[in-house]
């Protein structure tokens, strides 16, 4: 995973802050959301997927389904 610099976001139009330490600058990660059928079945690239935010400051990740 390449690593890009942090930033503000916003999700739905509020801006992101992160619930344990209070700032707001934030890497993002994109992760698969597997399932035990769709993996059984070699079928992953099916699941949805979920933007992850990662605090630059304290780390904290929040998970939000992507738009997709």
């Amino acid at each position: 995973m390449a690593i890009h610099e942090s930033r503000e976001y916003e999700v739905k139009g509020i801006p992101l802050v992160c619930p344990i330490c209070g700032r707001n600058r934030f890497w993002t990660h994109t992760t698969l959301m597997n399932t035990a059928g769709a993996t059984l079945f070699g079928l992953d690239w099916a699941n949805r997927s979920a933007v992850n935010y990662i605090c630059e400051h304290c780390g904290h990740i929040l998970w939000f389904w992507s738009e997709e």
